[in-house]
């Protein structure tokens, strides 16, 4: 099993500088997005939490992950809490990149169910 790159001690208290160090190092050797993007999101818990600046840590990595790597639950799960990363247009591209497959199906069965099953049963229920 391996070690973790952070204790839950070291992420709300280690300087800025040198967890951003640490991180590019650490994404640079494994690209392992899980927990490189939950490490983030719990920077961005200890930069509402905190009095240091911890907002837009890392920016250039998670627009890298969330525009470029693999999709991943989770990164569908955690993609929201950097909504401010991206302006407008990117944020769509990011959101369709994300959840393609899933938005397509979804909306083949809704219109599948509509026309097959409640629109013949509405005429049944009309004679």
């Amino acid at each position: 099993m391996e070690k973790p790159l952070f204790s839950p001690n070291q992420i709300f208290s280690l300087k800025r500088k040198t967890i951003e160090k640490r991180m590019e190092n650490y994404y640079t050797e494994t690209h392992d997005e899980k927990a490189t993007i939950q490490i983030l999101v719990a920077l961005q818990v200890r930069d509402e939490l905190g009095q240091e600046d911890f907002s837009f840590c890392m920016k250039g990595l998670v627009r890298r992950i969330l525009m470029k790597s693999k999709t991943s639950r989770t990164l569908r799960r955690y993609y929201i809490y950097f909504k401010n990363y991206f302006s407008s247009k990117e944020w769509k591209v990011v959101s369709l990149r994300l959840f393609a497959v899933k938005t397509f199906v979804k909306e083949k069965i809704e219109k599948l169910v509509s026309q097959f099953i409640k629109e013949p049963l509405q005429g049944l229920v009309g004679s």
